[in-house]
């Protein structure tokens, strides 16, 4: 069996939808090479508490973290929920976005 080096993913990960599975509390992309996930928890006032992120080593500086933090944030958007960034990857991609800080709850109420 030959080993795949850091490739990338086997298909464009443009071409990968990102779903939200809601009873797994996650935002999820399925690859062959294996599943990337951002867990979230609602918090006691409905925010939506975002909280890791974790992308198999095969499919990592590909941009599917990215997708991952973009896509819960949008999903935040357009259910009007406050959002409480955990995972430090979000709280990075939320730096580098402001057109998202508008959701982010300023408060740690979890």
């Amino acid at each position: 069996m030959v080993e795949r080096s850091n490739a990338g993913p086997s298909i464009p990960v443009g071409e990968v939808p990102i779903e939200n599975s809601d009873k797994a509390h996650r935002f999820e992309a399925r690859f062959q090479e294996g599943v990337a996930v951002l867990t979230y928890h609602y918090d006691v006032t409905g925010g939506l508490v975002l909280e890791h992120t974790e992308v198999p080593p095969l499919l990592r500086h590909h941009g599917i973290a990215t997708r991952l933090a973009a896509a819960a944030l949008e999903f935040a958007r357009n259910h009007q929920l406050r959002v409480v960034p955990v995972c430090p990857f979000v709280v990075a991609y939320l730096g580098q976005h402001p057109e998202f800080s508008a959701l982010v709850r300023r408060d740690r109420a979890t």
